[in-house]
């Protein structure tokens, strides 16, 4: 049972599955970077600094907070404001990533789409075609 395990583990397909699996976090990394201190700021300056995140609507007459975090705490909260922040953050990452495959995709176009060039004929073929023209010069 353990050498099947083990070749199942070691197929092509696996192995290519947890290289794609670590190198997508970190680059799911990078893309949060990208949108947290990079997009949202400067969407946050157009704005003029607007947060969505501590909005809510109390739903228990209890709550008078003024931020969420105080308000989860006095009673039941509809927090809408951070679901519409993480929305916002999804079609930017979402985005984002379109950009950059997008990218890639025209990268590889670009290489799959320069033929190589013909291969340099044999010295049998060379010999060939300088028989074919000696009997053509012939007639």
């Amino acid at each position: 049972m353990l050498k099947e395990f083990r070749e199942f583990a070691m197929k092509g397909n696996v192995v290519d599955l947890a290289v794609g699996v670590i190198i997508g976090a970190a680059f799911g990394a990078i893309v949060s970077s990208l949108v947290g201190d990079i997009i949202m700021p400067i969407i946050g300056a157009i704005t003029g600094g607007l947060d969505f995140s501590n909005y809510f609507t109390p739903l228990a007459k209890s709550v008078t907070a003024n931020s969420l975090a105080e308000a989860k705490k006095q009673g039941a909260v509809l927090a809408w404001g951070s679901f519409l922040t993480l929305t916002l953050n999804f079609l930017i990452v979402a985005f984002v990533l379109f950009l950059v495959v997008r990218a890639m995709n025209r990268l590889k176009r670009k290489d799959e789409a320069a033929p190589p060039p013909p291969a340099k004929p044999s010295r049998e073929e060379e010999l060939l075609a300088e028989i074919r023209d000696l009997l053509k010069a012939k007639t």
